[in-house]
């Protein structure tokens, strides 16, 4: 796998590159002077004291996405963000500057012209010229920095694709404004594309078994059934389409029973699995049995939530069911349905006599308990109020909360308590017409 270190060892591999070629070639010779290789930002080639030397410059100015490989794999989570399936690559394009500096006459243009015939030469850095760059001698290894050391792990000589050195046209408005932006004075330059670069992660990832057989295998021929076509408008995998609380109400309870409704949900051991990404939480659940008057066992699935307020907080939850189907021996589990389950006040309704200025202070319980990271806010009528002491969670699970409401009205106020976005139920909807249920605060 090609680590985070494959950026700065294919500068290093360029910059060998063309230091071997500028000493085979003996430009040193040709020039009457020494020549390096540098790998600086062009604002520091330049020595303070204004004199130049003979020297190549590469510089990474740019690194881009290559649009080749961003899209080539899975993507890297599930749809709920915490099981990995795959280590996509980061691909990259590099991006370089190579610029010639010298202040002997036309030095800059043979610097430039054996420079690049040497990176066009060279279009491609095979393996060998990758291993041999940044794994040298053990001699010459161990005088090097730790940095230069270290670009020996980047695993960039087994990356799957090779990288291709490409040269770009930029025009003249183009290097203008890079050298600008750089605030150096402008020598002779050609821009060059490295691509392309797979920066790789090794964490465990999710690994599928192959498929042995595609459905029961015929004793008879040995082969397996194939795929089955059955033309129908209902699938043939267990499906879910609804989620429905009891007493028409829009979200569930702890302690109420829930109706789930779909498609082919027959078979054994029927278990219902809960799911929430916000709040972290994944619950299993025994599914009920039928129950009188007979419901299609097929259509409908029943589950209780009673005994289930330490397990379930109250927030938005996906809800699937898992189960064996009829003549299979391996469980299925459904699409994923959403499922709101609300806090529910246990100790309304309330009488809170108010105090000389006006003021009213009680406390109401409720079931789940309200966990870290939660807000909890109590509606009065319309009114909201905060917990006395502000919104900040609590450090623990906690079920009960204290309200301070400044300038009480007298009178009875219907209550409803919110936590995050999910609030108990107000309206009896069994009823016909629908009524408020009795969730109340009376101020005296």
């Amino acid at each position: 796998m090609t680590t985070a270190l494959a950026i700065a060892g294919v500068t290093a591999v360029l910059r060998d590159l063309l230091n071997d070629g500028l000493v085979n070639h003996n430009i040193a010779g040709t020039l009457g002077s020494g020549v390096t290789v540098s790998v600086a930002a062009p604002d520091r080639v330049v020595q303070p004291s204004g004199q130049e030397a003979s020297q190549v410059n590469l510089f990474l100015y740019h690194v881009t996405p290559n649009s080749g490989w961003r899209n080539a794999m899975l993507p890297s989570r599930d749809g709920s963000g915490r099981q990995r399936l795959s280590n996509p690559p980061l691909a990259l394009d590099l991006h370089y500057l190579l610029s010639v500096y010298s202040g002997g006459d036309l030095h800059a243009e043979i610097l430039l012209g054996y420079a690049m015939q040497l990176l066009h030469e060279r279009s491609v850095l095979t393996r060998e010229m990758i291993r041999t760059a940044l794994n040298p001698s053990p001699d010459v290894g161990a005088a090097l920095p730790p940095a230069l050391r270290a670009l020996g792990d980047s695993g960039l000589e087994d990356q799957v694709e090779l990288v291709k050195i490409t040269a770009q046209n930029l025009n003249t408005e183009e290097i203008s404004k890079l050298w600008t932006a750089m605030q150096s004075h402008f020598r002779p330059t050609a821009v060059y594309t490295a691509s392309v670069v797979l920066i790789e992660a090794t964490r465990p990832s999710h690994a599928p078994l192959p498929v042995l057989s595609r459905g029961p295998v015929d004793p008879a021929t040995g082969r397996d059934r194939g795929i089955t076509v059955v033309p129908h408008l209902v699938p043939p995998p267990p499906l879910l389409t609804a989620a429905v609380p009891p007493n028409r109400q829009p979200v569930a309870a702890i302690s109420d029973t829930v109706r789930l409704e779909g498609l082919n949900l027959d078979g054994t051991g029927r278990e219902v699995v809960l799911n929430s990404d916000r709040l972290e939480v994944e619950a299993v659940i025994s599914a009920l049995p039928p129950v009188s008057p007979p419901e299609p066992a097929d259509r409908v699935v029943e589950f209780s939530l009673a005994g289930q307020a330490a397990a379930l907080p109250a927030g938005l939850y996906r809800v699937a069911v898992r189960l064996v189907r009829p003549g299979e021996i391996t469980p299925r589990e459904t699409n994923r349905v959403a499922l709101m389950i609300a806090p529910r006040m246990t100790n309304l309704p309330l009488v809170v006599p108010r105090a000389a200025d006006g003021s009213a202070s009680f406390t109401v319980e409720f079931t789940p308990a309200l966990r870290a990271g939660q807000r909890a806010t109590l509606i009065l009528d319309s009114a909201e109020h905060e917990p006395h002491g502000g919104p900040a969670s609590p450090a623990s699970p906690v079920t009960e909360c204290t309200f301070i409401v400044t300038d009480a009205p007298t009178g009875t106020h219907l209550a409803r308590l919110r936590i995050d976005d999910v609030e108990s139920s107000i309206v009896d909807r069994s009823a016909e017409p629908p009524t408020f249920l009795n969730q109340t605060v009376r101020f005296t």
